[in-house]
């Protein structure tokens, strides 16, 4: 019966991210400010490691190679680079996008991870799409 809760899941997340994927257009850099400082900052700077990487230059780079991080071998491993899609799949659920990260933190609301991922691209020079 384990199955079940999986499915579930697996569905929401599919769920979310065809909902999400229609509209990755059009989120504020300024409102997703607000949203990372409030969500994101106690694990997270754009400039230094903490709890988890650092998020300056994200946009556009492997997952896992942010300089002096000591990264989950799942996310070290992976081939996913960080784009609009991927981190909305990351932010909808980092444990289901990628096994056996640490992170678990979500954000539930496609507007704010619009937002963040926007801001991200900001943090990012010459790597938004």
């Amino acid at each position: 019966m384990k199955i079940l809760p999986f499915l579930v899941r697996a569905a929401i997340v599919t769920l979310s991210f065809v909902a999400s994927s229609a509209a990755h257009s059009g989120g504020d850099a300024a409102r997703g400010k607000t949203v990372y400082e409030s969500l994101c900052s106690g694990c997270h700077a754009l400039d230094e490691n903490r709890y988890g990487p650092a998020h300056r230059g994200v946009f556009g780079r492997k997952a896992g190679l942010a300089p002096d991080y000591s990264y989950s071998e799942a996310l070290y491993s992976s081939k996913v680079i960080w784009t609009n899609e991927s981190l909305d799949r990351w932010l909808i659920d980092p444990a289901m996008f990628i096994p056996g990260t640490k992170m678990t933190i979500s954000v539930p609301d496609a507007a704010e991870r619009r937002d963040v991922i926007e801001y991200l691209k900001a943090q990012s020079p010459g790597k938004a799409q």
